[in-house]
């Protein structure tokens, strides 16, 4: 059996010893690293390294993280993890309103960032499980968990890898509410429990997508203080109506 190959990590860093840092700290745990020291070449190395994921610092020499983060959004969805500084909450919101998997926050310690890693490969690279068939949830909602597709109002609406784990868990569990820390051990992965953030950001984004007015939802459903709900369209017997019977 040929040995399995190493994961490609970019990391876009301005500063030498932080670079040095991570890259004996990845490379010890087997993962394959180039760099980039400014936004410029940082969306060279994307283009011509295609790395498995993208470590992108916010504060670069020539462009903010974030304009690096947009740009590289125009032409390739590699998973990018921010890197921040310490409780600069609007700067991990914006990073992942502007399409990143997760940060970050300096200082952190080798195994938090490795943890980090294997968590946003994983959960990007793991497959989703098979469902029961199309699903009509009603005139405007159309769902293809097979062929990850998701049509509202005859129009086939493109979702993130995130969003659509988060869609199908809830789908599942139609009729039930799902408590946060579930979602996100399911969704994000078990290291991820406690960052409920993530949870709200993204139901915020899939109720943009999917709900007529998302200011008043009637698909994904809040239960205050415990988690969410997806509504109940099954049948009286718990399965689902295929689209055949629609």
């Amino acid at each position: 059996m040929p040995p399995t190959p190493r994961r490609r990590i970019l990391v876009v860093d301005d500063e030498p010893r932080m670079v040095r840092f991570i890259r004996l700290n990845l490379e010890h745990d087997g993962f394959q690293v180039s760099e980039a020291h400014n936004g410029t070449q940082a969306l060279e190395r994307l283009r011509n390294d295609l790395p498995d994921l993208v470590l992108l610092d916010v504060m670069l020499p020539d462009m903010d993280g974030f304009e690096v983060l947009g740009m590289m959004r125009e032409f390739s969805s590699v998973p990018v993890i921010m890197v921040t500084a310490k409780g600069e909450e609007n700067e991990r919101v914006r990073g992942l309103e502007l399409g990143a998997d997760d940060y970050v926050t300096k200082p952190f310690s080798p195994r938090e960032l490795v943890s980090r890693i294997r968590a946003v490969l994983r959960r990007l690279e793991s497959p989703q499980p098979g469902a029961t068939g199309p699903l009509v949830i009603d005139g405007r909602l159309r769902l293809d968990f097979d062929r990850r597709e998701i049509w509202v109002e005859g129009r086939l609406v493109r979702l993130r890898p995130t969003e659509f784990r988060l869609l199908y868990h809830l789908v599942q569990n139609a009729g039930w509410v799902v408590p946060h820390d579930q979602l996100l051990a399911k969704v994000w992965g078990y290291e991820y429990r406690g960052e409920t953030h993530y949870l709200r950001l993204y139901v915020n984004y899939l109720r943009q997508k999917l709900e007529q007015d998302p200011s008043h939802p009637v698909y994904i459903l809040t239960e205050h203080g415990v988690g969410y709900r997806f509504f109940d369209f099954r049948r009286a017997d718990g399965t689902a109506v295929p689209l055949a019977e629609k």
